[in-house]
């Protein structure tokens, strides 16, 4: 503990000592940048403990915590800022980046610096769709095109950070969310195609989490609306037949699958779902 607090080979990152840093994995990609959401592996340690005084590396998943608003220890959030996706380092921080000269008893004693360790899994750039959403309902509507589609891609991006953590209810929440955003009125038939374009990606991923979450009647409708978009798009139609074949109902799932398989006639799960039926 001490040997790193005297370190001289730290990186300072506050520019007065109390924020210093040592690298011990190189992430790759951009920095972290502010206001962003973070999914991180933390452990904090004090001067004489060997276990740390917190820690969520028990956690197989850590939630996204927004900086500026879930993270409030000053010094941590000026160290994730310079971390990039995949790093792993160590931050020794002095008190006033830390918890003060009051501490946090009985766990933290006063005027304590601490070391944390700690790992970059994930983030996601959710600035400027959280400002969106803080905005009333007309502000909203007067933003131009590209950046509500900005928006609602980011909420997307949540929505398969969520999904591929098994968070489903959570992640059908994010998806939904970016779906009431683009109930827009284009001015051309350029802007329909790009707002239909994003519409298809959520309703996709809409009907994919029903089917894991086994509502397969919402499968279904969100599957449906896909296809009013994309008549021919083979996942909408594949999600279709999965949702009906979850229903019994045998005769509308061959339709869908087989209507998949045309487009797609070497594709192993419609073949797949197709034996499944039969």
């Amino acid at each position: 503990f001490q040997s790193l607090v005297r370190s001289r080979r730290l990186q300072d990152l506050s520019g007065d000592g109390g924020v210093r840093k040592q690298e011990l994995r190189p992430g790759t990609g951009q920095a972290v940048p502010l206001g962003a959401s973070v999914a991180v592996k933390f452990s904090g340690y004090l001067e004489h403990q060997d276990k740390p005084f917190c820690t969520n590396c028990c956690s197989k998943s850590p939630g996204l915590m927004k900086l500026g608003k879930d993270i409030t220890l000053l010094g941590l959030e000026v160290g994730l800022l310079t971390m990039k996706k995949g790093e792993l380092s160590r931050f020794v921080f002095t008190p006033s980046y830390a918890y003060g000269q009051q501490g946090c008893p009985p766990l933290i004693p006063p005027s304590a610096t601490v070391i944390f360790e700690v790992e970059m899994l994930d983030f996601l750039d959710s600035a400027e769709s959280d400002a969106f959403f803080e905005l009333t309902a007309e502000q909203q509507a007067a933003f131009p095109l590209q950046k509500v589609l900005k928006v609602a891609d980011t909420e997307r991006q949540f929505g398969n950070y969520l999904y591929r953590k098994r968070h489903l209810d959570d992640a059908k929440d994010r998806y939904k969310k970016a779906l009431s955003i683009l109930r827009l009125s284009p001015s051309s038939e350029a802007e329909q195609r790009q707002i239909n374009a994003s519409k298809l990606l959520l309703l996709l991923n809409l009907s994919l989490t029903y089917l894991k979450l086994e509502r397969p009647t919402k499968a279904l409708v969100y599957g449906e609306k896909a296809l009013e978009i994309d008549q021919r798009n083979a996942k909408a139609l594949f999600r279709c037949g999965q949702a009906c074949l979850c229903m019994t109902e045998y005769i509308k799932a061959r339709d869908f699958l087989v209507r998949a398989q045309r487009i797609q006639p070497f594709n192993h799960d419609i073949n797949n779902e197709l034996k499944k039926l039969a």
